[in-house]
């Protein structure tokens, strides 16, 4: 974890660890996130999940499947 002077508020989600990261992060290329708070950042699977499947039904509607 990087020792950031100026550390980012934000909660983040490890995807390698599986654990939530809040000031002192991993590489960014292992986090989801920023999210507002601890609670929200342990749900950034489900969240991405929905995102996720917002968006190919979105994909699906626009290619008129």
């Amino acid at each position: 974890m990087a020792d950031d002077p100026n550390p980012d508020p934000g909660w983040y989600y490890n995807t390698r660890t599986h654990e939530v990261e809040h000031l002192e992060r991993s590489r960014s290329i292992d986090l989801l996130g920023p999210y507002p708070d601890e609670a929200t950042a342990r749900r950034a699977l489900d969240i991405a999940r929905e995102r996720n499947r917002q968006a190919d039904a979105a994909d699906r509607e626009w290619d008129g499947d």
